[in-house]
């Protein structure tokens, strides 16, 4: 009986837990792809040393100075005109995507002084699309209606044969699929993946700042997906004490959840603990406020000639 009553216990912590974090099912999605397709976790790891290369050799430094600019192509799946984003909240939320990869946000303020010198300014800014890639012109947001009530992290949303919207080409725009999502706040392609499914999904309570989900109310659930969609991984690798190929990011024993309040010890990362206060870990948004140096670096380097990103560059999307 005692043993009953303890593992019903830890389900229920285990369950509170998952409601309570910002769920991001961004590497078990990446997984599920590669187990269907054995060619894109060889594209992926060809990708993956080809960031390591232009990293470790400073590369990235060709592009240092220059503002990457990235369109945006909004596809908002609606099935009950409350779901439809207003004008307000999307541009919030590419307000927030802008503060946050600048590192203008008032919040940097809270970022503790032991981590600051590794605090970024990425230099990679966000603007919906002007010109669509018949070269008409767009406000770069498609309102769709859809019978589908509620979806799952399963792409079925980026396919109008599947009543959701097709994207644009990944070459020259950031396709960002917003819906009625299931149990996850979002999650992202990587940079390789099938042109037809790259882009990130996010669900209508995590967009922007108004109209949004508590916890969620400061556009930050975008910026973590777009971290991924620019080749970042979870702080901890996804694994226990794993590596999210950063140099900078100290290792963690795994996610962090709302806004812990004292320096955090795993996996020997003392004396000043995890960085939760990183976008890629699963903090609330009000907790979340720096990208270090080196994954500054590993974004800007998909931007790099022959670089998965480097066509965006050139995007007539703007």
């Amino acid at each position: 009986m005692k043993a009953v009553f303890v593992f019903i216990i830890c389900i229920l912590a285990h369950t509170t837990r998952l409601g309570a974090q910002k769920n991001c099912t961004a590497h078990s999605y990446q997984q599920k792809r590669f187990s269907e397709n054995a060619a894109l976790a060889e594209k992926v790891s060809r990708i993956e040393s080809y960031i390591s290369q232009q990293t470790e050799s400073n590369i990235s430094s060709r592009v240092e100075e220059l503002t990457i600019r990235i369109p945006v192509v909004v596809h908002n799946l609606y099935h009950l005109p409350s779901e439809k984003l207003t004008d307000e909240q999307i541009n919030s939320q590419l307000a927030a995507l802008n503060a946050c990869f600048r590192r203008r946000n008032a919040d940097t303020a809270r970022t503790p002084a032991y981590f600051k010198p590794l605090a970024a300014d990425c230099n990679i800014e966000f603007y919906l699309a002007i010109s669509d890639p018949k070269r008409r012109a767009t406000t770069g947001n498609i309102r769709k209606y859809t019978p589908i009530k509620s979806r799952e992290a399963d792409d079925k949303m980026k396919f109008s044969a599947e009543m959701g919207d097709d994207a644009w080409d990944p070459g020259s725009y950031l396709n960002i699929w917003v819906c009625n999502l299931n149990r996850v706040a979002g999650y992202a392609s990587v940079p390789g993946d099938t042109p037809a499914k790259d882009g990130i999904v996010i669900g209508g309570g995590a967009v922007g700042t108004t109209n949004t989900l508590p916890g969620y109310d400061m556009g930050k659930t975008a910026v973590h997906e777009i971290g991924h969609w620019l080749g970042l991984k979870h702080l901890w690798g996804d694994q226990y004490c794993g590596d999210d190929g950063v140099a900078d990011t100290p290792k963690q024993a795994g996610f962090n959840i709302e806004c812990p309040n004292a320096i955090n010890i795993t996996c020997g990362n003392g004396p000043y603990g995890d960085m939760y206060m990183n976008y890629m870990d699963l903090t609330s948004d009000g907790c979340m406020n720096l990208f270090t140096l080196g994954q500054k670096a590993r974004m800007r380097a998909l931007f790099n000639p022959g670089g998965p990103r480097y066509s965006l560059l050139s995007s007539k999307g703007l």
